[in-house]
């Protein structure tokens, strides 16, 4: 039987037929009984738990409406709870810190959790992605309905893809960071997507309300740089022409390539410098990119392209490939983007498909996002360890 949805337990919590007591104390069963082999939380938090849900069994008694009632979630790293402000006001309940990447290493894409490194919920031989990837594996294995993550270059949507699940990066500079280059935005993992529409509508208030099939969408290989691997290419291929086939979305009548500047050297000279975007040569290209954006999102409502160039990487590193070449372009433009599943590949891994929008338009890939996983079937549910 498929995980219950966050918005799922929130109603059952809500109308009294499940009391928050109990479904905290279920996650925290599933952590004790599994974590040890996914490596998914850094720290547990059993009694702080317990006292906040039956605080939210008290508040929904005394008539209090959450929207998220009761709903167990993880929170990216030790020093996560400092920005779960709004989803704890809404109800949810932290059980825990969920892992990152451990010190000592170049690459962003693995976890070292409180019992060893984290691992895919759908090989344990295969990182499940970074850096948010404590956060990924936790809910793509079941233990939590949702989890924060943040994304600097990737680090929601790469573990999403990975995983099997949707992950959501928010627009740049909508909402506080402490990440002084400007690169990384807030965001959050979960397995459906009315998880991911709940958690934004606790941000921002902001309902979805659109009509999919009346947007148009372009489908870009590699964004004029990126070279994919054929596999994770073919599956976004495919399920790109799934969303056109379903009328999710509609391509224009006629589109030129997509064609970005790479953007590596920039947000290398950026992140290295962190200061400012006065780093040379940043500016120029963050221009050209920017420029070419506008101007496609003047046209057309949606950008889609595999979310990772490669499927999921073993434990000894991602060699010399750039797993965030097609994501961190708008970590550097600040556009929202979304993960949702593409399909799973011949090693057993997922791989995903990124849906970008205009500065401000998380609405439209919540919606679209929807409407993929109701028409096409995206949710996918991973095998045990």
């Amino acid at each position: 039987m498929p995980p219950a949805s966050a918005v799922g337990l929130a109603s059952a919590v809500r109308q009294g037929r499940l009391r928050a007591v109990d479904v905290v104390a279920g996650a925290l069963e599933r952590i004790r009984r599994e974590d040890r082999a996914l490596g998914a939380f850094a720290e547990v938090w059993e009694d702080a738990a317990a006292e906040r849900a039956a605080e939210v069994d008290a508040r929904v008694a005394a008539g209090e409406r959450l929207p998220l009632a009761g709903v167990p979630i993880g929170v990216k790293g030790r020093h996560g709870l400092r920005t779960a402000g709004p989803l704890v006001a809404a109800g949810c309940v932290p059980v825990g810190a969920t892992a990152v990447p451990g010190p000592g290493t170049p690459w962003q894409t693995w976890g070292l959790g409180a019992h060893g490194r984290t691992v895919n919920p759908w090989r344990a031989d295969r990182t499940p992605g970074g850096s948010s990837a404590g956060s990924a594996a936790a809910v793509a294995a079941g233990l939590v309905p949702l989890a924060t993550g943040s994304d600097g270059a990737g680090s929601v949507r790469i573990p999403a893809a990975w995983c099997g699940i949707v992950g959501l990066k928010v627009t740049n500079g909508r909402f506080p960071s402490p990440d002084r280059t400007g690169l990384a935005a807030p965001g959050v993992l979960v397995r459906y997507a009315a998880d991911a529409e709940a958690y934004w509508r606790v941000l921002c208030g902001e309902s979805q309300g659109l009509r999919p099939g009346s947007l148009t969408a372009v489908f870009s290989p590699g964004l004029g740089f990126a070279d994919p691997d054929p596999e994770p290419l073919a599956l976004a291929r495919t399920a790109f022409a799934r969303l056109v086939e379903t009328d999710v979305v509609r391509p224009p009548p006629s589109e030129a390539p997509v064609r970005l500047a790479d953007p590596a050297p920039a947000w290398l000279a950026l992140r290295g410098a962190g200061a400012t975007s006065e780093v040379r040569g940043v500016r120029d290209l963050r221009g050209v990119n920017d420029c070419r954006l506008a101007a496609l999102f003047d046209r057309v409502d949606l950008l889609l392209t595999p979310t990772t160039p490669n499927a999921a990487h073993g434990h000894d590193g991602p060699g010399d490939r750039y797993s965030t070449a097609l994501t961190w372009a708008f970590n550097l433009s600040g556009h929202p983007a979304i993960s949702i599943p593409a399909g799973v590949g011949t090693d057993g891994c997922p791989v995903g498909l990124q849906v970008v929008a205009a500065h401000g338009r998380e609405a439209v890939l919540l919606a679209v996002a929807a409407a993929a996983e109701a028409r096409v079937g995206t949710t996918v549910i991973p095998g045990k360890l």
